[in-house]
């Protein structure tokens, strides 16, 4: 990522400072009537998904040292794709249900979810994220219902497949039942 450039016509903004003005020229000119609340929210941490563990052994009930790592590395073939692009919450919540029950029922093993990576750009300070919020949303999706009973295990995709915009998805195997 060193030698990379921006594109022509594009340069890369730099970060501008936060202009605070100073406390005593405002106290001074405003009467004291209740304390002031300054309530600025903080910065979301960036996405950090946990790698799966293969140092200790098979960090999922089910899940094989050798089969953690493959995952990891992007080793399993992808199966199924579904691109969650331009999508609401809404809308990608409900796809995103839609694919992992469709690819079980299929009997798939590893799918690749596309969130996208977002600009993680902030219109000011105190507001929400313009975008990334899928990206911070579909790790919780996959573990609450209906998909935790689903899914085996999910790690960032390797950068060939979308880097930390897409995720590997291991889905469980469905044992038939007699």
């Amino acid at each position: 990522m060193r030698d990379t450039e921006p594109l022509e016509g594009r340069e890369i903004a730099p970060e501008s400072p936060i202009v605070v003005a100073p406390v005593a020229a405002v106290v001074a000119q405003v009467a004291p009537v209740a304390p002031p609340a300054v309530s600025r929210k903080p910065l979301p941490k960036p996405l950090s998904l946990q790698p799966l563990s293969t140092r200790r052994g098979a960090p999922v009930p089910g899940l094989d040292r050798r089969t953690s790592e493959r995952l990891r590395k992007g080793q399993l073939p992808i199966e199924a794709r579904i691109d969650l692009h331009g999508l609401t919450q809404e809308r990608a919540r409900a796809a995103l249900d839609h694919f992992i029950a469709s690819a079980v029922e299929r009997g798939l093993r590893a799918v690749l979810v596309i969130t996208g990576k977002g600009s993680g750009g902030w219109s000011d300070p105190w507001s929400t994220p313009r975008s990334g919020i899928l990206r911070a949303n579909v790790p919780r999706w996959l573990h609450e219902q209906p998909n935790g009973p689903r899914i085996l295990a999910f790690s960032e995709a390797q950068p060939q497949d979308g880097g930390g915009g897409a995720l590997y998805v291991l889905l469980r195997r469905q044992r038939e039942r007699e």
